[in-house]
């Protein structure tokens, strides 16, 4: 267990990749305000310490992730630059080091002399090396052993995808599991049978065997990926394949509508919390363990930081809380009494809430809510929409009150999803829709946790022993797309 506070962990490892800022709900806006200061600033071709300054005032009072505005900058500096045919710097910018490159010194015949010879050397030791290497080779004890070869042959002749779709439709039936690590562990695929192996650890379905396989490769410190969660990656490996794509388009495209709308009606109500200032936490010089736990996942998740806040009195864990932006509080669930590994889970999970095609369903779980705000998106697509007269009352004052904070083209890609809709049969399941969006969520969390018994522990304590999310993710544990997911993150035991 660790306490509030840490002294390291939470970091990446040098050279990784942060995954490139993509399914992020988007606040075009605020965006547009930050462009239009930055452009006044920039109109001289200097900025200013004092202005430089006053644009990072304004991005933290927008609430406007760093990273994205950076590029936002860029291009506009890159822009300006062109066109006026000038280079734009900051007033306080230090000169640039020379780098000037190492000239071998040439002193006629006696420089080419010493430089062959160089050469030569190298070249007699690559020789040495090779030969070297092959009495290395030579000396090698083989030992052949073909007692178990025909049983293994079978194994590995075996279609593991076959045997995945029986456990996608049972994920508890250890002969299943077990025939699936058997072809994986003739077949020489480590990272594969470890993870089911990981599997029948957490449906406490494993043998001695299988329990010391998963125990000798488990690791109780946070995952080092290379690089991030890209968008394909998601679709590809994360993504549960029935939370229909198409569906979250359209709820993506109304999110920050439906948010300004949420905050409206909160501080109408006198419900909406205002943070205090003084609450909120700086990502790169805290010290607690929840708050460390957030930048680190979302540069894995590919997703911008929220803003932070912290109240130890308040209980709660990590909790969505409606503004423009919306923020992440931190209460006392996660402050004490949680391992780094419990953190990510958490950490994935939550952040998962914040993509555009998940966030009108952080605002509102309930499925008769969803079908009226997906019922008032199409109709913002299409305005004759032949719907049921009594829906019609209930979802008209939606559609009137999300349609004037759309831009243009948010209008425009609701009657493209609208079209789209129509032509894949006109039909979804809201309520498979969001239980397959929370096991989506599941599987960030997983992923960053990278221990499944850790992940299902935590499920447990909401839906009981090997609920629905849990049996969904030992499915997941020994499915090709988290297989392939954990080779591009360069996780996979077998890569270490």
């Amino acid at each position: 267990m660790t306490d509030a506070t840490t002294e390291g962990g939470f970091e990446h490892v040098q050279g990784f990749v942060p995954g490139e800022i993509s399914g992020a709900l988007g606040l075009g806006p605020l965006e547009q305000q930050y462009e239009e200061l930055f452009a006044e600033v920039l109109a001289d071709g200097i900025i200013t310490a004092e202005e430089r300054q006053r644009l990072e005032k304004a991005a933290d009072n927008m609430g406007l992730d760093r990273s994205r505005l950076l590029r936002l900058e860029q291009a506009i500096m890159a822009a300006y630059e062109t066109h006026h045919k000038v280079r734009v710097v900051e007033h306080y910018e230090e000169p640039v080091p020379s780098l000037a490159p190492i000239k071998v010194e040439a002193a006629g015949d006696a420089g080419r002399a010493l430089l062959l010879k160089r050469i030569e050397q190298l070249e007699t030791r690559v020789k040495e090396l090779e030969e070297e290497l092959r009495r290395a080779q030579a000396a090698i004890n083989v030992e052949v052993d073909l007692t178990d070869l025909e049983a293994s042959a079978e194994d590995a002749s075996e279609d593991p995808d076959d045997v995945w779709r029986r456990i996608r439709r049972d994920p508890l039936n250890a002969g299943t599991l077990r025939q699936l690590q058997r072809i994986y562990s003739a077949r020489g695929e480590l990272d594969k049978q470890w993870c089911v192996a990981q599997a029948l650890v957490a449906a406490g379905l494993a043998n001695d065997a299988e329990r010391q396989l998963f125990e000798r490769h488990r690791s109780q410190t946070l995952i080092a990926p290379r690089t991030g969660i890209a968008s394909q990656t998601w679709y590809e490996c994360v993504f549960h394949p029935e939370e229909e794509v198409l569906t979250g388009q359209i709820f993506g495209v109304i999110a920050p509508a439906v948010l300004l709308g949420r905050v409206t009606a909160l501080r109408r109500e006198g419900k909406l919390s205002v943070p205090k200032p003084e609450l909120r936490q700086d990502p790169a010089k805290a010290t607690v363990t929840a708050v460390r736990a957030l930048p680190w996942g979302a540069a894995i998740l590919g997703l911008p930081v929220p803003p932070i806040y912290l109240e130890k009195d308040r209980d709660a864990g990590y909790e969505h809380i409606p503004g423009v932006p919306p923020s992440t509080f931190l209460g006392r669930r996660v402050l004490s009494g949680k391992t780094q590994l419990e953190h990510a889970f958490l950490v994935g999970r939550h952040l998962s809430g914040y993509r555009q095609e998940h966030f009108v369903r952080t605002l509102f779980s309930a499925v008769p809510d969803l079908e009226d705000l997906f019922l008032a998106a199409l109709t913002i697509g299409n305005p004759g929409l032949p719907i049921a007269e009594d829906m019609k009352r209930r979802v008209a004052p939606i559609a009137a009150a999300i349609e004037p904070v759309l831009e243009a083209q948010h209008k425009d890609a609701l009657r493209g999803h609208f079209l789209r809709f129509v032509e894949e049969g006109g039909r979804t399941n809201l309520q498979r829709w969001s239980s397959a969006a929370e096991k989506t969520s599941a599987r960030a969390g997983l992923t960053l946790c990278n221990d499944l018994p850790t992940a299902c522990a935590l499920l447990e304590a909401e839906e009981g022993k090997l609920g629905e999310l849990q049996r969904d993710l030992v499915a997941f544990v020994t499915s090709e797309r988290y297989f392939q997911l954990r080779r591009r993150l360069g996780i996979a035991v077998d890569l270490s």
